[in-house]
């Protein structure tokens, strides 16, 4: 049962004040026999208060608005978290029952949001490769012909997408991190009649070098039956262990996203994140700050996450 100390920083500078900035957050590690959260601490500059609610998805979501005029913003997340590792599943069952069960389970309520595909330029390929795969594999062994299929054709690129990059253009371009890894492999998971979620988190892995040890992340869980849901991360091509602490799940990017929001003031501000890992040994993982330069778009302006969330509301 390893323990991690996680400290997550989100901070907004802007070169004026701004004022009316509403946020949400989740930053919330979920609690289930698997995970347990020793102690978090959230803190706002300015001292402003945080609202805690459940989302549809049963997530801790925070929301807070700092009113009076302020030149940053700082969120401030202290984590100490114990995970557990879940047994894996075995081939044991009957495939042929297996696939019939996830015919079966399409019309129920719990997975219909979960086996929704977003259209894309790749959509017919995935689906032939998804018939051909289905007819000698079992469920499992599809999902991780599909998962190795992802690390093995997409290279793990930083700064070439942000948020806001369609599944299209990660199709075209092979490449990505972590969240669009994440958002082909749901795709192509749906499309093969298996119920898939994004899960947003961090990878704690000591001194071995995975891909976004140290840093926010992203995986898939997707749902087997007679199991439950299995944890897949195709950026390093593995089922999920006790390394990966989990913030929330959902549909996509939109519904985990760590921190969103919008304010008024200035256009030109800058966006810091930073994530540090500790062990009980006292080893130290810093994930590198990223700093992200806005453009001007209009006197009322948007951070990226509430762009990415109107583009998805106009798709």
């Amino acid at each position: 049962m390893p323990k991690f100390k996680i400290r997550h920083v989100t901070k907004y500078v802007y070169e004026v004040p701004v004022r009316d900035s509403a946020n949400q957050i989740m930053l919330y590690p979920l609690k289930d026999e698997f995970q347990e959260v020793v102690k978090h601490q959230i803190a706002v500059s300015g001292g402003v208060p945080v609202e805690v609610h459940l989302d549809y998805f049963g997530n801790e979501v925070g929301t807070f608005t700092h009113v009076n005029p302020h030149l940053d913003l700082v969120i401030d997340s202290k984590l100490i978290v114990v995970t557990r590792s879940k047994a894996a599943p075995v081939e044991s069952l009957n495939t042929e029952k297996m696939w019939q069960e996830l015919d079966s389970i399409k019309t129920q309520f719990n997975f219909y949001e979960f086996l929704k595909s977003t259209p894309f330029q790749g959509e017919q390929d995935v689906m032939e490769m998804a018939t051909e795969l289905k007819s000698k594999n079992s469920p499992l062994s599809l999902l991780k012909e599909l998962c190795s299929y992802v690390y093995t054709n997409f290279k793990y690129k930083k700064g070439i997408t942000t948020v806001e990059t369609t599944l299209d253009e990660v199709w075209k371009i092979k490449s990505g991190v972590c969240q669009d890894f994440a958002q082909i492999l749901i795709s192509m998971i749906r499309l093969s009649g298996i119920p898939a979620r994004y899960v947003s988190g961090y990878i704690c892995p000591n001194k071995n070098g995975m891909r976004g040890e140290g840093a926010t992340h992203a995986w898939v869980e997707a749902y087997l039956p007679f199991y439950g849901w299995l944890g897949l991360d195709p950026t390093n091509n593995c089922i999920v262990n006790d390394t990966h602490v989990r913030l929330a799940v959902g549909r996509n990017f939109s519904d985990c996203s760590p921190v969103k929001g919008t304010y008024r003031g200035t256009s030109e501000h800058t966006l810091e994140v930073s994530v540090s890992v500790s062990y009980e040994d006292g080893h130290i993982i810093e994930g590198a700050n990223e700093i992200v330069e806005h453009e001007p778009v209009t006197s009322f302006t948007k951070n990226s996450y509430r762009r990415h969330q109107e583009i998805q509301m106009q798709q």
